[in-house]
């Protein structure tokens, strides 16, 4: 039985060594592989920098709106009074959040668009058939981050 299991085990590294040999002598091309860095690219982009300002001011803005909104809640003398604007406010406040978070995220989606179509052209104007986050690759592949980082801004 441990002979067969040998023999079995030697048959199979043959076999994986043979057809090793075989795609070395193939005629397939290495491809071309570059690298980027996208998160260096995302955090130097000028409009991503525009962007995250433009969310800040919003935040700001919705921020001193609740405290407008709490003001005019506290004046309220009665209970009922209260409770109505606390409503009132409080549908008002999910409208206005959901609102940015929806503008935040097309724009977003179209910053990142952006960002993934100048990869492409920077990559096939540098002759890159294959482009791979810096992140994933241990060694290997031409950086072309600055290249991408200048495209971009």
């Amino acid at each position: 039985m441990k002979k067969q299991g040998i023999i079995a085990l030697s048959l199979l590294t043959f076999a994986m060594g043979f057809g090793l040999n075989q795609f070395a002598n193939s005629n397939i091309v290495p491809s071309n592989i570059a690298v980027v860095d996208v998160n260096s690219v995302v955090t130097n982009s000028s409009e991503v920098k525009a962007l995250k300002a433009e969310q800040k001011n919003k935040m700001l803005e919705l921020e001193k709106w609740l405290k407008t909104a709490k003001a005019d809640v506290d004046k309220q003398q009665t209970q009922e009074g209260k409770e109505k604007l606390v409503k009132k406010y409080d549908s008002e406040f999910s409208n206005k959040k959901l609102k940015i978070a929806k503008n935040y995220k097309e724009k977003l989606t179209a910053i990142d668009k952006n960002i993934s179509g100048t990869i492409e052209q920077v990559a096939k104007a540098q002759g890159y058939n294959m482009v791979i986050s810096k992140s994933v690759v241990l060694y290997g592949g031409s950086d072309i981050t600055s290249l991408v980082s200048k495209a971009v801004k």
